[in-house]
C-alpha cells in the first residue's frame, strides 16, 4: 500500500495533459462493448413507479420479473420444452393395439367379347359324320347359323366395410427404445431451457449494473468537465493579470477541451447502456435502476461448495447426459430389429348374417439384411462412448470455469477494498491544492490535476465494484445458481450509491 500511495501522491503532481490523459483512457470499454446487443426482455404484472424525470424505477428483482414474463428467448425455450414433452405423450401408449373401420363404395361395368366362328365350323361338320340315312335328314332341315361373334355385358354396384385390428405382441423392444429416446429429447429440452434462464440472468446483471457504472462514469466526467471549466476560467484572468505565463494557460485549455470530449462520449456511452437495459426489460422509455452496485466485503463460500454445486446443478451436464441417453436407445432400437417381431391381426365385414372375417398371428424374423447390423450396432456404441468422453471433458471444463470466476470474485472483492485508501488520498490531496491555492502554494493546474485524478480513482473503483457484481453473475451461472443472485444482494454490506 505505501507504494501505492506514493505513486498515486506523484501522479497528483505531474503535468496536467499527462495526468488527464490517464484518466480519459477508456476504463468502460470491455464493458461498453458487451453492451451492443440489444436483447428482448420481459415485463411484470405488479406496477413501477416513475421518477421525476419520467424514468421507469425498477429494482434487480422488478427487472428481473418483467425479462422472465415476456423474453423471447425464454418463451421459445418454454416452447421447446412443452413440444417435446407433448411428443413424449403422444407415444407414450406406441406398441399398444390398433382399431380401424374401413369401408367402399363400388360400381362397375364389364364386357366381354366372344368368337363364335370356331362353333359355326363344327356345326356344320355334325352331318358329315353321322349315318348315310339320317345326313339326308340333316339336309333337309338347314342348321341355324351363330353371328360370328357375341359381346357379354355385366354390371352392378355395391358397397362394403369392415373392422380390422393390428397388435405388435413383440417388437423386440423397438418401441420402448422409441419411448425412451423421445423422453430423452425432452429431458435435453429442458436443459437448454435452464441454459437460457441462466443467460438471461446473466446478461440482466450486465445490463443493469453496467447501466449504472456508465451513468456514474459520465456523472463524474460531467463533474471533472465543469469543474476543469471553472480553472479554464480562472486561468485566462491570471493570464491577463501576468500571474501564469501563456504554456500554463494553453495547458489548462487543452484540459478543459479533453475534458469536455470525453464527457460527450462518457454521456453516449451512458445512454447507448441505458437503452440496452430498457430493450431488455421490454420498458417503453428510460429506466432507473434502484438496486446499487454491491459488494461483500467478507469472502462468499468457498470454491467446493460452487463446484460440487456444479457437477449436479450444471445445465450442460444434464444436456449431455440426454444425448447420452438418446445414443444408448438408438444402440436398443438397433438391437430390437435383430429379434423377431409378433403381430396378431383381425379384420371383419361389417354386416349382419354370414360375415367374411379372418384372424391369425404372423412371425418376421429377418435371418440376412443387406444391412451390416454389426457395423451400426458399433457405431451406436461409438456414440454412447463419445456422450461418456464429453461427459468427462465437460466436467473438468466446468469445474475449471467455476473456479475461474470465483478467483475473479475474490480479486473483484479485494481490489475494492484495497482502493479505499486511494480514494482518500486522492480526495486529500484535492483538499491540499484547494488550500494551496488559496494561500499561493500550489497552481491552478495543480488542482486540476488533483481533481482528475480524483474523479480517475472514482471510476476505479466502480468499475471494481462492477466488476464483482459481474463475477458474481458468472459464478453463479456456471455454478447453476443463477437463481440465488437476489440472496447475494440482500447478504451485501457495501452499496455504491
Amino acid at each position: 500500500m505505501p507504494q501505492r500511495d506514493s505513486s498515486l501522491a506523484a501522479a497528483a503532481t505531474r503535468p496536467v495533459a499527462h495526468s488527464f490523459s490517464f484518466f480519459v483512457r477508456p476504463l468502460l470499454f470491455p464493458l461498453l462493448v458487451s453492451l451492443l446487443p440489444l436483447a428482448v426482455g420481459g415485463a411484470s404484472a405488479f406496477a413501477q413507479a416513475r421518477t421525476d424525470n419520467n424514468a421507469l424505477a425498477l429494482s434487480f428483482d422488478a427487472a428481473r420479473a418483467r425479462m422472465v414474463d415476456r423474453s423471447d428467448k425464454l418463451a421459445a425455450a418454454r416452447a421447446a420444452v412443452e413440444s417435446k414433452e407433448l411428443q413424449s405423450e403422444g407415444v407414450k401408449g406406441l406398441g399398444g393395439p390398433s382399431v380401424s373401420i374401413s369401408g367402399l363404395a363400388y360400381a362397375y361395368n364389364a364386357n366381354l367379347n366372344l368368337d363364335l366362328d370356331p362353333l359355326n365350323q363344327k356345326l356344320g361338320q355334325i352331318g358329315s359324320s353321322l349315318p348315310p340315312s339320317i345326313q339326308g335328314f340333316i339336309s333337309r332341315v338347314p342348321i341355324p347359323q351363330l353371328p360370328n361373334s357375341y359381346t357379354l355385358n355385366r354390371h352392378d354396384t355395391g358397397a362394403n366395410a369392415s373392422i380390422s385390428a393390428v397388435w405388435p405382441i413383440y417388437v423386440g423392444g423397438a418401441t420402448d427404445a422409441v419411448r425412451g429416446f423421445v423422453s430423452a429429447q425432452a429431458r435435453e429440452a429442458q436443459a437448454d431451457a435452464e441454459q437460457a434462464g441462466h443467460e438471461v440472468d446473466t446478461l440482466l446483471v450486465q445490463r443493469y449494473f453496467g447501466a449504472q457504472l456508465a451513468q456514474r462514469a459520465a456523472t463524474l466526467r460531467a463533474q471533472a468537465e465543469r469543474t476543469i471549466a471553472q480553472h479554464d476560467s480562472a486561468a485566462q484572468k491570471m493570464l491577463a493579470a501576468g500571474v501564469i505565463s501563456r504554456v500554463e494557460r494553453l495547458q489548462a485549455s487543452a484540459a478543459y477541451e479533453e475534458a469536455r470530449r470525453n464527457a460527450r462520449k462518457a454521456e453516449n456511452d451512458a445512454e447507448l447502456a441505458a437503452v440496452a437495459l430498457a430493450r431488455t426489460v421490454r420498458a417503453e422509455g428510460s429506466v432507473a435502476p434502484q438496486t446499487p452496485l454491491f459488494l461483500i466485503s467478507t469472502p462468499i463460500e468457498p470454491l467446493g461448495y460452487f463446484i460440487d454445486s456444479a457437477l449436479t446443478r450444471h445445465p450442460g451436464l444434464g444436456k449431455v447426459a440426454a444425448k447420452k441417453s438418446q445414443a444408448e436407445q438408438l444402440h436398443e432400437g438397433e438391437e430390437a430389429l435383430r429379434r423377431p417381431q409378433v403381430i396378431a391381426f383381425g379384420t371383419r365385414e361389417l354386416k349382419s348374417g354370414n360375415a367374411d372375417w379372418v384372424a391369425g398371428v404372423g412371425v418376421r424374423w429377418t435371418l440376412y439384411d443387406s444391412i451390416d447390423r454389426n457395423a451400426l450396432s458399433a457405431s451406436s456404441l461409438k456414440q454412447i462412448e463419445q456422450a461418456e468422453r464429453t461427459d468427462a471433458q465437460a466436467r473438468s471444463d466446468i469445474s475449471l470455469l467455476v473456479e475461474r470466476n470465483w478467483r475473479a470474485l475474490e480479486n473483484a472483492r479485494r481490489q475494492y477494498l484495497e482502493m479505499k485508501a486511494s480514494v482518500e488520498l486522492a480526495q486529500e490531496v484535492v483538499k491540499l491544492r484547494t488550500a494551496g491555492l488559496r494561500e499561493g502554494t500550489s497552481t491552478t493546474l495543480d488542482l486540476i490535476d488533483a481533481e482528475t485524478n480524483q474523479a480517475k480513482v472514482l471510476t476505479e473503483r466502480a468499475q471494481a465494484a462492477n466488476d464483482y457484481v459481474q463475477a458474481l453473475a458468472q459464478l453463479l451461472e456456471s455454478a447453476g445458481l443463477s437463481d440465488k443472485f437476489s440472496e447475494y444482494i440482500a447478504r451485501a454490506d457495501v452499496r455504491v450509491n
